[in-house]
C-alpha cells in the first residue's frame, strides 16, 4: 500500500504525516524552520531512517481562490497559487515555498488540497459581498471560507454517528481553536461558513478580531494614524480574546473568569457570537439535526458548550451535562431532539484521502 507524506507548512514550522492507508506510520512537527528545503531535508532523513518509500505528497494550502477540489501540482498550477498569496499571505507565501522545496526534493505526485475549496458549493446568495459588483469580480472579492477539510471530516463523522447518510443531513460545525469558523453543511454541502474573503471574518478569535463594522478600521487608522499594515496588524494580531482581556487562550481565561471582569466579558463575547452564527445556520436550512465542536476549544472548552448550547433548548436541544463535562463524543441528552458531538478533527487524514482519490483518477 502506497505511503502519502501530507504537509502543513507555517511561516517558521513545518508539521508532517506520512499515512499507509488510513494509518499513521510517521509523524513529526520542525519548529523555528527558516530554510525550507532544509527543513524537507530533515523530514527525508527521519523517513529514511524507517525505510519507507513515499509514493505521493499532499501539501496543505489555505487559501485556493476558485479551486473547488484537491489539484495535481505543475509547474504553471503553483504560479497560479503565488498570484492568489496576495488573498492570505500569511499563510499561502510559506506554503508555496515549501511546495517548491518539495518539487526539486521528490520526484512523486503532489497534490494541493485548499481549505477554501470544500466550501465551494455556497450558493451566491451566501458567497456574495453588496459590493459594486464590477470591482467585486475584477479583484475576486467574494466569501471563501477556510477550516474546509476539518469542517468536512467532522460532518463526515457526525453522521456516521448519527448512522444517517451525511447527503440526507443538516449539520452545524464549529471549528474553535486560535483560529475559528462555523459551517452549515447541508446534505452533505457547505452552504454558508463564517469565515469570508479572509480568515479574519466571523467568530470572536484568539488573536482575530471576527465581524466589525467596516468603518472602524477606516476611523482607527484616521484617529491614531495607522498605515494599513498597522490596521491589519491590529485587527489579525491584537484584537478578538487578546484586545478584550490581554489572554487568548480559553483556559487562561476560565481560570479568571471569577476575579478579571474583562475575561468574563471575552468569554461572553465569544460565546454570545458563536451561539448567533449557529442560530443563523439553524434558519438558513430550515432546521439541524446535530452540532459538532472541534479544535483545542471546541474539544476541550466544555464551559463554552454549555454557555452556547443552552441558548437552544427552545428547540429542544438538550445537553447531558456530565458527558459534556467530560468531553464526551455525544454531549447531548436521549431526549434531545437534536444531537451534539465532540469530534477530534484529522485533517491530515482527510487529506490523505484526498491524494489518493486525485491519483486515482490520473
Amino acid at each position: 500500500m502506497e505511503h502519502i507524506l501530507i504537509l502543513n507548512i507555517g511561516s517558521s514550522s513545518i508539521k508532517y504525516d506520512v499515512f499507509q492507508g488510513d494509518k499513521t506510520v510517521l509523524r513529526g512537527y520542525l519548529e523555528r524552520v527558516k530554510d525550507y528545503s532544509a527543513g524537507i531535508r530533515k523530514i527525508i532523513t527521519q523517513i529514511k531512517k524507517r525505510d519507507i518509500k513515499i509514493d505521493a505528497i499532499g501539501h496543505r494550502v489555505v487559501h485556493g481562490g476558485s479551486h473547488s477540489k484537491p489539484t495535481r501540482l505543475t509547474a504553471k498550477k503553483v504560479r497560479e497559487l503565488e498570484k492568489i498569496s496576495e488573498l492570505a499571505p500569511l499563510h499561502n507565501i510559506p506554503e508555496v515555498k515549501g511546495i517548491k522545496a518539495c518539487m526539486k526534493l521528490f520526484k512523486v505526485p503532489q497534490v494541493a488540497v485548499f481549505d477554501t475549496a470544500f466550501h465551494q458549493t455556497m450558493p451566491e446568495k451566501a458567497y456574495t459581498y453588496a459590493l459594486p459588483l464590477k470591482i467585486a469580480k475584477k479583484h475576486k472579492i467574494r466569501r471563501y471560507g477556510f477550516h474546509g477539510t476539518s469542517h468536512e471530516y467532522v460532518a463526515c463523522e457526525a453522521a456516521r454517528l448519527m448512522s444517517k447518510p451525511v447527503e440526507k443531513a443538516k449539520i452545524i460545525t464549529c471549528h474553535l481553536g486560535n483560529g475559528c469558523s462555523v459551517a452549515a453543511i447541508s446534505h452533505g454541502k457547505s452552504v454558508d461558513t463564517s469565515m469570508g474573503f479572509t480568515p479574519l471574518e466571523g467568530l470572536v478569535m484568539g488573536t482575530r478580531s471576527g465581524d466589525i463594522d467596516p468603518a472602524i478600521a477606516l476611523f482607527l487608522q484616521h484617529k491614531e494614524k495607522l498605515d494599513h499594515k498597522k490596521a491589519e496588524k491590529m485587527l489579525n494580531n491584537e484584537s478578538g480574546l487578546l484586545g478584550i482581556c490581554g489572554r487568548k487562550d480559553m483556559r487562561d481565561i476560565h481560570i479568571a473568569l471569577e476575579k478579571d471582569k474583562n475575561a468574563k466579558l471575552a468569554h461572553d463575547v465569544f460565546c454570545y457570537r458563536l451561539a448567533k452564527y449557529i442560530g443563523a445556520y439553524i434558519a438558513a436550512m430550515n432546521g439541524v439535526n446535530a452540532v459538532v465542536f472541534t479544535g483545542g476549544i471546541g474539544e476541550n472548552a466544555w464551559w463554552v458548550r454549555e454557555d452556547v448550547l443552552k441558548h437552544f433548548s427552545y428547540i429542544g436541544f438538550r445537553t447531558d451535562k456530565k458527558a459534556n463535562g467530560q468531553n464526551k463524543t455525544k454531549i447531548s441528552s436521549f431526549t434531545s431532539r437534536i444531537w451534539a458531538f465532540v469530534i477530534p478533527t484529522n485533517e491530515e487524514l482527510m487529506m490523505a484521502r484526498e491524494v489518493r482519490k486525485v491519483l486515482e483518477k490520473s
